[in-house]
């Protein structure tokens, strides 16, 4: 009995362990996180009510396994409503497995946020925001995009080093 006990607490640390603590983000503190000037950063904005958005979240995964050792970083920035975080976003990030580091934006006056972010920046998403080099080099999408449509502009900036 001992023996079983052990098994299922060892199972249930494990899966909390797993388990993705999701911070909470500010527009400001957002852009301090991506300012290391040694880190390719690509910033998905999305929400879990977000159609476009989820079919989208699989291209990150594509992109984190193409660039493996290269000093990329992907965040995912979740822009659900205030009632669904932390609860519902860490729910669906356990449920759809995501790798990646995924924080939450705090704030919901987009006019406010979007041109501390890009000014590029309509308000819709999905949208994905490149920086490198502490915003030496930045590039906005609007829309869907793929990891084969990203890849090269990575590369192209970390071959520029």
């Amino acid at each position: 009995m001992k023996h079983i006990i052990y098994i299922i607490t060892l199972l249930v640390f494990s899966l909390a362990t797993k388990a993705q603590t999701i911070p909470a983000y500010t527009a400001d503190k957002l852009a301090e996180r991506v300012s290391n000037p040694d880190t390719f950063y690509v910033v998905n904005f999305w929400a879990t009510w977000c159609g476009p958005c989820i079919k989208e979240l699989p291209e990150f995964e594509k992109l984190r396994a193409s660039l493996a050792g290269k000093p990329v970083k992907i965040l995912l920035v979740s822009l659900d409503f205030k009632d669904a975080y932390p609860k519902k976003v860490t729910a669906f990030v356990n449920r759809k497995k995501l790798q990646h580091e995924v924080i939450w934006l705090n704030e919901t006056n987009a006019n406010t946020f979007i041109p501390k972010i890009d000014n590029r920046w309509q308000g819709s998403i999905p949208a994905t925001w490149m920086v490198y080099k502490r915003m030496e080099y930045t590039n906005f999408f609007e829309g869907t995009i793929s990891a084969e449509q990203i890849r090269p502009l990575i590369e192209k900036q970390l071959s520029l080093q």
